[in-house]
């Protein structure tokens, strides 16, 4: 049966259409898991599909981004992530007898605001396995073996058809799952770009006898048959990359245990062994970009909206960034918000996956002739200075601050008044929330005065500092960081975005606009 899609937007919301589930997600990897997860405690109800029979056992995307981090942090995995992965080693060029060793990753300055100035080493297993067990801990958890043949809409709801006949229905329905993308495929939604079928990358998760875990090994080898082997943390296991070229004799992907052995030896020498294979794919550079985000009650997120070379650390990242920018606005939109709210995810999202294109396969090209300056990654991939800035949901000629701007990234800093609950502001942030800062006496007043739905998301008022004037070098840093020099109200969306920039008026209230919710009650 093939997937397929009808056409039709009706009225939002009916409670007279009878579904199994608000939202069903097809796809259980991380950004399936972190959708999932974000909707769970946001009181949404959610299936998760998954079409393989048990998790996923590779270590394939392993590096997670500070503002990825920064992600897993509000929804209270960072420390359980940090535990569990490790830091990137340096790179190690093996040129003959000579290792040119240097640091790939660059560290996050401290003007980012960020808790997290480092890549964390975390294979996507592990990154899997915390999420999953978050879900779990919620009351919810992945039907594995539910492989989906079919997605179908109507005005008001979706219906997921599954290989052994079973059918689901649920108000939306999103797309997680993968370059394959049935739910993409059923939306009729085209997936734009190319696969370079000269280029293949075998990639392995095994044990290396007589190698040191101190490097990310390189060894260069001419008519790109490079390999690497990057040390994963929690063991002995290295993730292997081994490059292949069509048409050579070693080529025919046999990855059996025996064979990769054979290969590895002969690229690198008899003095090392690869061992204990738990994992081995063959990667086929992708760089496609999906036309929509959005059909109707079916979305796109993570790989099935967007896939990249593995330069980078950009793939995984991006699409569980995705799924923070997307949970809240279901929640809000099932709560009653115009359902045009779903527009802005794709408005605000797709860019961003554009651009990230562009630069992973800039730094995958520079695999091809490895040398320190062309594998350096930086502040780009770090994704801290994503903005939303320009977008349906931040105009241009909104409010701003002296260093913020509605739409921008709400960066972190420590509390000049610290409680046992909130050190610093990522603290305020933490949870499902909006979060709305005042700074200054009568901004303070106007916040316990702003009017907010009952419905969807809460919103926590906190009062950041009683003035404008810092005393504290503490005081001054966070004034400084967010640009405040008068009475000021500041809403932080869910997702950790500035919402608006709100001046106090001279009625000593503050406005808000009426983009992210149901009609607002007064208080």
């Amino acid at each position: 049966m093939n997937a397929q899609a009808t056409t039709g937007i009706g009225p939002d919301n009916d409670t007279d259409t009878h579904t199994d589930t608000d939202v069903i997600v097809v796809g259980a990897g991380p950004v399936g898991l972190a959708l999932t997860l974000d909707l769970v405690r946001r009181g949404v109800s959610v299936r998760l599909l998954e079409r393989d029979g048990a998790r996923f056992e590779g270590s394939r995307a392993k590096g997670i981004q500070p503002r990825t981090l920064e992600v897993l942090d509000d929804l209270g995995l960072a420390d359980a992530a940090l535990a569990a992965g490790g830091a990137y080693p340096p790179m190690g060029l093996h040129l003959g007898p000579w290792t040119t060793a240097w640091q790939m990753h660059a560290t996050a300055p401290e003007t980012a605001g960020t808790p997290y100035a480092d890549l964390l080493l975390l294979p996507q297993y592990a990154t899997a396995d915390l999420l999953r067990a978050a879900v779990e801990h919620l009351g919810a958890g992945v039907e594995y073996g539910a492989r989906a043949v079919a997605v179908t809409q109507e005005d008001d709801l979706c219906a997921v058809r599954l290989h052994d006949g079973r059918l689901l229905t649920g108000r939306y329905v999103v797309g997680a799952d993968g370059g394959g993308s049935t739910v993409r495929k059923a939306a009729g939604i085209a997936f734009e770009g190319s696969t370079d079928e000269t280029d293949r990358m075998i990639l392995v998760d095994a044990a290396v006898d007589g190698l040191g875990r101190d490097h990310w090994h390189v060894w260069p080898r001419a008519r790109g048959r490079s390999v690497a082997a990057c040390p994963l943390p929690g063991g002995d296991r290295f993730q292997v990359m081994i490059k292949v070229r069509p048409g050579e004799a070693d080529t025919a992907e046999d990855l059996t245990e025996t064979a990769l052995a054979t290969l590895f030896r002969r690229r690198v020498g008899r003095s090392l062994a690869l061992r204990d294979v738990s994992w081995s794919s063959v990667f086929r550079p992708n760089v496609r970009l999906a036309a929509r985000y959005r059909h109707g009650r079916l979305l796109l997120c993570g790989d099935a909206a967007h896939v990249h070379t593995p330069a980078g650390a950009q793939g995984l990242n991006t699409g569980v960034q995705d799924a923070h920018n997307l949970g809240w606005k279901l929640q809000q939109v099932l709560a009653g918000a115009a359902d045009s709210l779903l527009d802005s995810y794709e408005a605000e999202r797709r860019p961003v996956a554009a651009r990230v294109l562009g630069r992973s396969t800039e730094l995958y090209e520079g695999l091809r002739r490895p040398r320190p300056g062309r594998l350096t990654r930086g502040h780009d991939e770090h994704q801290l200075d994503i903005s939303y800035f320009g977008g349906p949901l931040a105009p241009a000629d909104t409010p701003r601050t002296a260093a913020l701007r509605c739409g921008d990234r709400a960066p972190d800093a420590p509390l000049p008044q610290p409680t046992p609950t909130a050190q610093r502001l990522f603290d305020l942030y933490r949870g499902p929330h909006f979060t709305a800062l005042a700074f200054g006496d009568r901004a303070a007043t106007a916040t316990g005065r702003l009017p907010w739905p009952a419905a969807g998301a809460p919103l926590r008022r906190h009062t950041v500092l009683n003035r404008t004037t810092p005393r504290t070098p503490e005081e001054e840093a966070l004034l400084t960081a967010y640009g405040i020099t008068e009475d000021t109200v500041l809403l932080v969306r869910p997702d950790g975005h500035v919402g608006a920039v709100a001046p106090v008026d001279r009625t000593g209230d503050v406005r808000l606009p009426a983009l992210f919710g149901p009609p607002a009650a007064d208080r």
